[in-house]
């Protein structure tokens, strides 16, 4: 490896950076997908009800939440590095825990661990690149991030697809006794362990050190990362940033001291996170096998629709890599807003114009090709727009003094939202019907277009130390 000392970035430890913590990426959306294509075993193999089987999908979401929270205080006072060791360590708990698991009870357990995880590596994984990554291409960096997500989420539909069908179904017996279901969950033993070993290798952020006081580590850390002059001169930089009001990070530096009120940069932050699951999108990802089940697809034709779906996604990320630093955050949200209103406005058209057949939704004709392509269409909508680039704008927007705060209050709405489509999810389903539960996202997403247009301001090209609260 490259130690520039006295000029030139050093790329390569900066990727290397960045693809480490992008594996906890992966693993949120290995740990997120997977549950997917499980739906049918769980029910099977618990006896769960309708409002059982929606908190088995969604519980992992409870530990989301109180991770992400957790994490960026946590972060704050032990470190960004190792907050995302510990998350790699619960990952290896989940992963074998919720594969073993003998009722829904013990089966919760091991995915609130898993919550946790993902909680915890959604929040830091992106403030990790963000405080190691030079501004003109930190979203870039930052954007692989979200590549990730959907490439965990894409090998855990393939991975069910391949299972399930090799198995003949999700609840059958697949190898020594065990239904194909709990094989699903022990495929991400592998990449978590990869996660755990790998973060051993890089070192801790350089502004988390500048903003415990330990300015020698962080100029080392910098020096490495930008050569001696350059990591020279950012140190300078971040301290300035801090010297006006340099104490200990704590919740209530989210509140001015101006106004007596939460500063506005933290309500922007929990709209983001917030309007990203008002929109629906875990639902396909979460109940995308169920759903084109409901419309007439069998099982291994839903799970092969939803590898295609996760394909789709990566591309689409792959094209905001391209955007994100030329074109900036705010016009890729408006336009992922306006594309995804329109796709949810058809799906729920279709939804609409169905018929119901022995107490399932019925898309005669053309009607179920049009609901498959709106969909595909909705999901590339969102991944070159809203999946990545809140992702993004959450890591970067908030100053340094108050991010490790920022993160916790906005990750926290953002996996209570998710919770909360979720769970509601099956009984809006059951209750007011498919296309008015896809009108409610409908209308979120027109919401956003004006929430972004209104209120979001652009990252793009400036430096950590110039975001303002």
């Amino acid at each position: 490896m490259n130690h520039p000392a006295t000029g030139g970035e050093n790329t390569r430890l900066i990727l290397l950076i960045s693809f480490v913590a992008t594996i906890g990426g992966f693993l949120f959306g290995f740990d997120s997908g997977v549950i997917n294509g499980t739906v049918d075993g769980l029910k099977t193999a618990f006896n769960s009800d309708t409002m059982g089987t929606g908190f088995n999908v969604a519980s992992i979401l409870v530990g989301c939440a109180i991770g992400a929270f957790f994490a960026g205080r946590l972060a704050d006072r032990w470190g960004r590095r190792t907050v995302l060791l510990i998350s790699a360590v619960l990952y290896l708990v989940t992963s074998w825990g919720a594969g073993i698991a003998g009722s829904s009870l013990e089966f919760v357990f091991y995915r609130l661990a898993g919550g946790l995880a993902v909680g915890a590596a959604s929040v830091m994984a992106p403030a990790y690149i963000a405080e190691v990554a030079p501004a003109r291409y930190r979203g870039r960096l930052a954007t692989v991030q979200q590549i990730a997500i959907i490439s965990g989420l894409f090998a855990a539909f393939l991975s069910n697809y391949v299972l399930a069908k090799f198995a003949g179904s999700a609840s059958n017996i697949l190898w020594w006794d065990f239904e194909a279901w709990r094989w699903m969950f022990w495929i991400e033993i592998l990449p978590s362990a990869v996660f755990l070993v790998a973060l051993l290798f890089i070192p801790e952020s350089p502004r988390y050190l500048v903003v415990k006081g330990n300015k020698t580590s962080a100029l080392s850390v910098l020096t490495r990362l930008y050569g001696e002059a350059e990591g020279t001169r950012k140190l300078g930089e971040i301290d300035a940033s801090l010297a006006a009001d340099h104490h200990r990070p704590r919740l209530s530096d989210l509140i001015s001291k101006a106004t007596g009120k939460v500063r506005p940069i933290v309500w922007i932050g929990i709209g983001l996170a917030t309007f990203q699951q008002l929109v629906g999108i875990n639902v396909v990802f979460y109940y995308g096998a169920v759903l084109w089940q409901a419309v007439g697809f069998s099982e291994s034709d839903a799970l092969l629709i939803n590898v295609l779906s996760g394909a789709l996604s990566i591309g689409a990320c792959i094209v905001t890599v391209l955007l994100i630093d030329r074109i900036g955050r705010k016009p890729l949200l408006w336009v992922g807003s306006v594309g995804m209103a329109i796709s949810l406005g058809v799906l729920t058209w279709t939804f609409a114009s169905g018929s119901m057949e022995n107490g399932q939704l019925s898309l005669p004709g053309s009607l179920g090709t049009i609901a498959l392509v709106a969909a595909n269409v909705y999901v590339v909508f969102f991944n070159i727009s809203w999946g990545p680039v809140m992702w993004v704008m959450l890591g970067e927007m908030f100053p340094n003094q108050i991010r490790g705060s920022g993160l916790a209050v906005s990750g926290l709405f953002q996996w209570g939202s998710n919770f909360a489509v979720i769970m509601t999810f099956p009984l809006l389903l059951a209750s007011i019907g498919l296309a008015a539960t896809y009108g409610l996202y409908t209308i979120a997403a027109v919401v956003s277009v004006f929430f972004v247009l209104w209120f979001v301001h652009e990252t793009k090209g400036k430096e950590l130390e110039q975001m303002e609260g």
